[in-house]
Formats: structure tokens, C-alpha cells, sequence
């Protein structure tokens, strides 16, 4: 852990945009917090912590089941990443939004004696052991929700007897399937149960919630094959771009993962030109190009519903990106092969929902057939997602 400090705060010092966010708000976090907690007037706390985005869209049903059911309750809402922090600082839902202080004994010690949390919520992968340790000495309920393991994790190998020691710190642990709670008995942590996954709550209540969007509609009025690619990087999009070109009859709408002035133009490339972006888009000029890409963030979950088939970015890197925001819909969904740490790939993939690819001639392939058959693999799409709803009811229940 120290090593992975210093090597951040050199990181940082170097320019690392990110390192360098993250370094200044964890520098900041222990003083907003004792300011914060000093105007409480000793009100009770819970403490949720998570990773990054991702991990806040799995704890976000228990907060808005929080918010309605129990308002009198102060919510503290921390992440790791800048990414996370960035994009959810401004969170209504809670009453404070910060950084989570480097995981040293110290800052431990000193965070919760100040923040003295009635309850501890960690989301999925969230094992910082000088924060763990000191719950389980203050004796503060922990909990770990929406989690996954597979064997070959730290805690599971002949060296890591020390690292699963950290499972114990925690009250209970909900876990996505089965395999995790047989996997965590098998090394005697007996306090787990299956939930299964709040996203599957929170991308439903998504779909009941999602937005009209007029200029989407009318890109896609009259057309027969609407493909939406979500999240997705260069190496994606220039195979999308070949895609387009031989298929003149599919209309494209691109939300790529990154939508910087540089990539814009990386697109264009690709493109050559023949796409409007949203942001310039108007009812004149949007059904006379194929291709709309959207620069903007915050729409993607909305514009799912005016596709036939979805492409998700992120599986020629270090992993897809959210599935079931389309899964929702009931429509296809084809990824790149780096999926197998997510559970809700391997799932859509049995259902025959879902296709995984490796290189052009495979994507091409799978979205013609996508295309094909796009009514039965929807239908599969949507019926696996209806049958993993219902976490959020089960582990709010049991802690609240």
C-alpha cells in the first residue's frame, strides 16, 4: 500500500491528470469531512463507499431506498477515483460527497474517530485494510454488497491467508451468485448470501426513467437497422467504420467512450466525414447523414431505446463497459473477448443474447446476425434481465 502511494504521488508530480486529482482531493477529504461532520449535530451516519462510477450505479438503489425510507439518516458518500468523485460530487441524494483518504492506519484511525458511522457499506471490490480493520475494531456493522469472487483473487491463493483474513471484518457479505458464496465457505467465511446485482434494479428503473429525445428519433425515422455502439474506443470504431461502409443500410448512432477535440477529429478520420455530431445537430440536417455521434455525456442510457442492436465498447481493452443499460431495452448486444469478469456477459451470452467477437470478420458477422434475429435475441435480452431484478429489496431488508 505504501508503495502504491508513492508511486501515485509520483505521479502526480510528473502531470498524471488523474493521479494528480486524486492525490489533492484525498489531501482535502480528512478536513471537508471533520467540517462536515461538525454541523451534523451528531446525527447518525452511514458510510458508503465506492470505487469509482460503476460501483456507485450498483450502490445507488439502497441510497434512493435510503433517501425515501429513512431521510433523518446522514449519508456520506465516498470514492477512490477522480473518475467516480468528478462525475458524482454534486449527488442530491446524499449529504456529503468526497474523496476516501489514503488507506494508511493513521488516516483510519483519525477518519473514524471523527466520522463515528452507525454503518459501513463497501461496494464490490472495495478491500482497504487499515479502514477494515479499524470497523472491525470500533465494532461498526460493515457490509460488502453486490460483490463477485472468482478463485484465482488474492484471497483464494496459498499466499493470501492474511488478505481473506479481511472477508471476517465484514457483519455480511451479498454476493452475485453461487459460485462466490460457495467459493468464500470453501475458506470458512460463512456469512454470505446470494442477492445477486443491484444494476439490474437500478438500469430498470433507468429504462422507466429514460429521456424523449427528438433529434435521436428523427435520425432514426424510417430506418429498417439502427446500430447503437456505446463506450467505445479507437480500435472499435475503426471496425465500425469499415462496418458502415459495407452496409449502406444500417444507420449508426456512436457514443464513444472519450469525446476530447482530438478524438473528434480521430473520428472524422474514420468516418471521413460523414457523420453530424449531436451537439450541431438539428431537425435540417440530421437524416442526411448515416452516422450520429454523440458528444455529449449523459444521454447513452436513453438513446439504447432507439436501437435495434447495441455494440459495447471496451472489450478489445481492459473490458466492456455497461451491458445492461441496453439488455434493458431487449435488444442484441455484441462485446469484444474481454468480458469474462462480468458476470452479466457470461449471463446475456447463455441467454443467447449476446454475441462476443475477436477481430472484424467476427463482429461483422455477429451484428448481421444480431440483425437477423433480432426479435428472439432481444426477447432473451430482456427476459434474463427481469429475472436477476429484486437485490436491492433483498439486501435492504436484511440491514435495514
Amino acid at each position: 500500500m505504501n508503495l502504491y502511494f508513492w508511486i501515485l504521488r509520483l505521479a502526480a508530480w510528473f502531470g498524471h491528470r488523474k493521479a494528480k486529482k486524486l492525490v489533492a482531493g484525498q489531501a482535502m477529504a480528512m478536513a471537508a469531512m471533520q467540517e462536515w461532520r461538525a454541523t451534523t449535530m451528531g446525527a447518525p451516519v452511514l458510510w458508503i463507499h465506492a470505487a469509482s462510477v460503476g460501483e456507485f450505479e450498483q450502490a445507488r438503489p439502497i441510497i434512493e431506498r435510503l433517501h425515501q425510507e429513512l431521510p433523518f439518516r446522514k449519508i456520506l458518500l465516498t470514492f477512490f477515483s477522480p473518475s467516480g468523485y468528478e462525475v458524482r460530487k454534486d449527488y442530491p441524494l446524499v449529504d456529503k460527497v468526497l474523496y476516501l483518504p489514503f488507506a494508511t492506519r493513521r488516516n483510519a484511525k483519525k477518519w473514524l474517530a471523527t466520522l463515528q458511522p452507525e454503518m459501513a457499506i463497501m461496494v464490490k471490490y472495495e478491500f482497504w485494510p487499515a479502514y477494515l480493520k479499524a470497523l472491525k475494531q470500533k465494532n461498526v456493522p460493515t457490509y460488502l454488497i453486490s460483490a463477485i469472487f472468482r478463485p484465482g483473487q488474492l484471497f483464494f491463493l496459498p499466499w493470501g491467508a492474511g488478505y481473506r483474513r479481511l472477508l471476517h471484518c465484514f457483519q455480511h457479505i451479498y454476493v452475485q451468485d453461487q459460485a462466490s458464496k460457495e467459493l468464500l465457505q470453501r475458506y470458512g467465511v460463512e456469512s454470505a448470501s446470494v442477492a445477486g446485482d443491484t444494476r439490474f434494479d437500478r438500469v430498470f428503473e433507468i429504462k422507466r426513467a429514460a429521456k424523449e429525445l427528438p433529434l435521436v428519433a428523427a435520425f432514426v425515422e424510417g430506418a429498417e437497422q439502427v446500430l447503437v455502439a456505446g463506450s467505445t474506443w479507437p480500435e472499435e470504431e475503426e471496425m465500425l467504420a469499415r462496418y458502415m461502409q459495407e452496409h449502406p443500410g444500417v444507420r449508426l448512432i456512436l457514443a464513444p467512450h472519450e469525446i476530447h477535440a482530438q478524438h473528434m477529429h480521430q473520428l472524422f478520420q474514420y468516418f471521413e466525414g460523414r457523420y453530424v455530431r449531436y451537439t450541431e445537430a438539428s431537425m435540417l440536417n440530421i437524416q442526411k447523414c448515416r452516422i450520429l455521434v454523440v458528444d455529449t455525456i449523459g444521454l447513452l442510457s436513453s438513446i439504447y431505446r432507439y436501437g435495434h442492436v447495441a455494440y459495447i465498447g471496451g472489450g478489445f481493452g481492459v473490458g466492456i463497459h455497461n451491458t445492461l443499460e441496453a439488455a434493458v431495452y431487449g435488444m442484441p448486444v455484441v462485446f469484444g473477448p474481454n468480458w469474462q469478469k462480468f458476470r452479466e456477459a457470461r449471463g446475456l451470452i447463455e441467454a443467447g443474447a449476446s454475441i462476443s467477437v475477436k477481430n472484424y470478420r467476427e463482429m461483422a458477422a455477429a451484428l448481421d446476425r444480431a440483425f437477423a434475429t433480432q426479435q428472439q435475441m432481444g426477447q432473451a435480452a430482456a427476459e434474463y434481465v427481469q429475472s436477476e431484478l429484486g437485490a436491492t429489496e433483498r439486501i435492504y431488508s436484511e440491514i435495514f
